[in-house]
């Protein structure tokens, strides 16, 4: 039964459009209030958003809110035709969406946990394990920028860095990744390639790194990359002319995420953007220019949180628009686009693989639709030919019956 329902989806996929669908595995949307939106319900059933984001608005305000918000989680997940995924910035410390007066486990900063090994794994495991449970996937952590300049009110002022040692940091977010990979959550590396050295907020403006970026705010990110550890990516909206002389921010500029991370670095993971309504992109480019370049750029998943102060609202159907316009008129090739829904699909599957394996379903791929398709329409028609050819013989019998009956009378 489960798995003739998992074959029934994969058909109903292949009746739909499928660059809609690619394109909408593109969208990391947020959602106004902490219960279920019927508009971005129906956006999901549709496939036209692959990715949700929570924040402390979300979260229904009581001091037990772990099964209300698993039921809203739930009801998103299961209305999508693919694995949705469902991201939160769980850092801890003073980013921290699941706080204690919710009833969810205490957090501290990474700097206070970075002052051991211990204390990174005994907190990540009880991130980790509260993220699984309630069903979100991806956690948008750790920050691995380093905690260099004490001026830096975004990444030092709040305590985000593990360390100012770029060792100490690759060390200390691995110990954090393997926690939630045993629980099954994905993490996602940020700010690429480093915020820490940074005098201003990307969230309310543009910051220039060009002269306080360091290559050693690489090594985390070369360090992770060769033991295997990264599942994910986040771009930040700083400016480095170091890495990219036209000044473009790091979400926008092909040189910092294709040359530098895919090209030099071998990455070849999913990208998010940061929050592309920060001021640093929405006071500098307008929305279709923005999502125009960071495609271009290489990143595959665009973050729209619709929790940013004074900006406007973006909903799923103005994005997915926008990305549908631009491949129309050549500006972004389909081949660019089926760049990104391979990596997010490959990282999705490895979601699937789990949930095949727990409920021992069939997995089946968005790749295999067509053919899954294909066969099921060879055979209902093979079928019909069949029936078809039956019931001819069948009334042939008939009449050869009948008419013995009247020899014999």
């Amino acid at each position: 039964m489960l798995a003739g329902l998992c074959l029934l989806l994969c058909c109903q996929l292949a009746a739909q459009d499928s660059l809609d669908l690619k394109i909408g595995q593109m969208i990391l949307i947020g959602f106004p209030k902490a219960e279920v939106d019927p508009v971005l319900l129906d956006e999901l059933r549709k496939g036209k958003a692959g990715a949700i984001i929570l924040f402390e608005k979300n979260i229904p305000k009581t001091n037990s809110a772990f099964a209300a918000l698993k039921k809203i989680i739930w009801t998103y997940s299961q209305a999508a035709p693919l694995p949705l995924l469902v991201t939160i910035d769980q850092e801890g410390g003073r980013v921290n969406r699941l706080k204690e007066r919710y009833g969810f486990p205490r957090t501290i900063t990474a700097r206070e946990m970075g002052v051991s090994a211990d204390s990174v794994r005994f907190y990540a495991e009880a991130t980790a394990a509260t993220l699984a449970g309630l069903g979100i996937n991806v956690n948008l952590a750790p920050c691995v920028d380093l905690g260099i300049n004490p001026f830096n009110t975004v990444i030092y002022g709040y305590g985000r860095a593990f360390s100012e040692h770029p060792d100490t940091v690759a060390r200390r977010a691995a110990v954090f990744i393997d926690a939630h990979r045993r629980m099954q959550v994905f993490t996602v590396l940020k700010h690429f390639p480093g915020h820490g050295s940074s005098l201003a907020d990307s969230h309310y403006g543009m910051a220039d790194v060009s002269k306080t970026w360091t290559e050693a705010e690489l090594i985390p990110y070369r360090s992770l990359l060769s033991e295997g550890k990264v599942d994910a990516i986040m771009t930040a909206h700083i400016v480095n002319t170091q890495l990219d002389p036209k000044g473009l921010p790091g979400t926008l500029s092909v040189r910092m995420i294709d040359s530098l991370l895919r090209r030099q670095m071998g990455f070849n993971g999913v990208v998010f953007s940061d929050d592309m309504q920060m001021q640093a992109i929405t006071r500098h480019y307008g929305l279709e220019e923005a999502i125009r370049r960071a495609i271009l750029a290489g990143v595959d998943i665009l973050c729209f949180s619709n929790n940013i102060q004074g900006s406007e609202e973006r909903t799923v159907d103005v994005v997915h628009g926008i990305i549908r316009r631009l491949v129309e008129k050549g500006l972004i090739s389909k081949e660019r686009i089926d760049e990104s829904y391979r990596r997010i699909m490959k990282m999705k599957n490895r979601l699937q693989r789990q949930h095949c394996r727990d409920e021992q379903l069939p997995l089946y791929t968005l790749d295999e639709v067509a053919k899954v398709k294909a066969e099921r329409d060879s055979l209902l028609n093979e079928l019909n030919r069949l029936k078809t050819g039956q019931y001819q013989t069948s009334a042939k019998q008939d009449i050869q019956s009948k008419k013995r009956k009247k020899r014999k009378r």
